[in-house]
């Protein structure tokens, strides 16, 4: 059992652990009720039966909107209202035979002890404690403790079921942390765009070491389009649409990556607009692919294209160079000496054409070089021919 106390609402806090090995739905153990005959419930000592005092102490029990339940200081329990028979599913008769240890899952004579020393003292304890159902089920549950003096000193324990509130905590608590293990960047900024929350993923996207130094930062200041951050806010702030869009963002480093934004209207639980949610995707990879497989489609492109000239180069450099062979043979010793080194010079050139179609022909990578340089610089896209 671990205790704690609060010097500022002078209430001690107490956890019980549950006899349970986890947070249940359904006990196991049943709360026998014994056969014995049934006590009626004990009216206060000092008061006698139909008096005024008595009935304002039972239509005041009756009206609590929590369980109450009134014990002695050995655990013996001597009232309840009707709320308690709704939430135990215990008739009056049957609470007349249980204790409080019956109930409440985990408790023991040391709990008995501790709310006895601290409520000499202090006006309130506070359980955390599964309660335990007639059925044997189980059900979370706050309790206030304290002392009530019926002319005897008694135990008061107003129990309430929070179920409904640890099912909310519990989604609370997963939902956080989905968010803090999302590979996404998410973060929430307020009406002016100041980050109040990012989790690790974007802390890590941006280059920063931790969640924290993000914190105070304009996320408009993280994108490097000052033109597109403005028409983000103005579309989610103005117009309360969500924006989704590709940006350029700037790293810690200085360093520049893409990333895609989803920005949407934060709103509390009236409706209304209190800030911006934001979801950042790294696609620097993405792009990197995208941009890698436009210029496989481009090399496809040129090689298809360069395969179809030389095709069509081919046939006639090989009818060039079959003519003037035939010509080099029909030259006698006796014809001009000009005509034979034209004649001569001209199969070089067409074999040498050949020889470049077949180079050409076998390029396998779209590679350029530097030519002849001129006014535009060495490297401009007029200065490069084919590497071959």
């Amino acid at each position: 059992m671990a205790e704690g106390k609060s010097k500022l609402s002078q209430t001690m806090r107490i956890d019980l652990i549950p006899d349970i090995p986890a947070e249940p739905v359904t006990g196991q153990k049943r709360v026998v009720v014994s056969s014995s005959p049934t006590r009626k419930f004990m009216k206060p000592v000092s008061r006698q039966d139909k008096s005024g005092e008595d009935v304002k102490y039972h239509a005041l029990l009756q009206s609590v909107y929590d369980a109450a339940i009134i014990s002695d200081f050995t655990g013996q329990i001597i009232d309840v209202n009707l709320r308690a028979v709704e939430f135990f599913s215990y008739s009056m008769d049957d609470f007349a035979r249980l204790k409080v240890f019956d109930i409440v899952s985990g408790s023991d004579e040391s709990l008995l002890k501790t709310l006895r020393e601290n409520l000499e003292n202090e006006r309130f304890t506070l359980i955390q404690a599964y309660c335990i159902r007639s059925d044997g089920t189980y059900f979370p549950a706050e309790i206030a403790v304290n002392v009530l003096n019926l002319g005897e000193m008694r135990l008061c324990f107003f129990v309430r079921d929070i179920t409904l509130r640890k099912q909310a905590e519990e989604m609370l608590r997963t939902e956080h942390n989905a968010i803090q293990n999302s590979g996404n960047g998410i973060a929430v900024a307020d009406l002016d765009a100041k980050l109040e929350y990012a989790n690790p993923a974007m802390a890590a996207m941006w280059g920063y070491g931790s969640a924290e130094m993000l914190h105070g930062m304009d996320a408009r200041d993280l994108m490097s389009d000052k033109d597109v951050a403005k028409q983000m806010m103005n579309v989610v702030m103005s117009e309360q649409q969500t924006w989704v869009g590709e940006v350029k963002a700037h790293r810690n480093d200085g360093g520049e990556f893409d990333v895609q934004v989803s920005a949407a209207c934060n709103r509390n639980s009236d409706g209304e607009v209190v800030g911006l949610v934001f979801s950042f995707v790294d696609i620097s990879d993405h792009k990197k692919v995208e941009e890698a497989l436009r210029e496989a489609e481009r090399q496809r492109v040129m090689l298809e294209s360069l395969g179809a000239a030389c095709h069509h180069l081919g046939q006639p450099a090989t009818v060039l160079l079959a003519n003037l062979g035939i010509m080099q043979k029909k030259l006698g010793d006796k014809d001009d000496l000009i005509i034979k080194e034209l004649v001569s010079t001209s199969i070089d050139a067409a074999e040498t054409l050949g020889d470049i179609l077949h180079k050409l022909n076998t390029v396998n990578e779209y590679k350029t070089t530097r030519y002849l340089e001129g006014r535009e610089g060495p490297d401009s896209d007029g200065n490069r021919i084919l590497e071959i």
